[in-house]
Parts: C-alpha cells; structure tokens; sequence
C-alpha cells in the first residue's frame, strides 16, 4: 500500500477528512532512522487497513512541523477524529510501535 504524501497545503485537510486514524510519519530524506522505520510503516499499514499512513517531509514542507513544534526526526503523530491522539519519537521496532499504536488499531 501507497503512503498518503502530505504538504503544508494538504496536512489540515488530510487530518480533518481521515476515514480512520492517520499517523502522520515526519521524515527527510537524510534521515537514516526515518529510512529505517519506512518499510516497517509500510508494513503495519498492509496488516492494518483501518490505519492511514501519510509522509511529510520536513525539508520541503517546514511550516507544519514548525507550528507542530516537531523538533526531532522521525516524529509520528496520530491523529483520529481530527485530533491529536499520540506521538511516537525515534525509530522503533515494529513490536514497539505497534504497542504504541494498540490504541488506534483494530484488533483481529
């Protein structure tokens, strides 16, 4: 499954018209541990359909995670209703991040 890619002009309305809950990856490409924790996202998101993933680049679209106060890199946030329901800093495993994400994701 394709990532939803966000801008600053798409990020609002990506999260006000989500079906289900987003997590939004904040990454650059110079990333290495945003490289890392990419296929393990694509991963997740194929198992969990209910869930969007979406990508922002941070070097091409800075006023988002600027007003969001992003300081490091990747940054998930998880948004659900529109709203803001958790952030997940640094690559993990994918054990570790769906234990973050247990609260969003259907079970079954």
């Amino acid at each position: 499954m394709a990532s939803l890619i966000l801008t600053d002009a798409t990020f609002d309305d990506a999260i006000a018209k989500a079906a289900g809950p987003i997590l939004v990856d904040f990454w650059a490409e110079w990333c290495g541990p945003c490289r890392a924790v990419a296929p393990i996202l694509d991963e997740i998101a194929t198992e969990h359909p209910e869930l969007t993933i979406a990508k922002l680049n941070i070097d091409e679209n800075p006023a988002v995670p600027t007003r969001l106060g992003i300081r490091s890199i990747p940054t998930m946030n998880v948004y659900s209703g529109g709203a803001l329901v958790t952030t997940i800093v640094g690559a993990k495993s994918k054990r570790a991040l769906l234990d973050d994400l247990a609260g969003v994701l259907s079970t079954g």
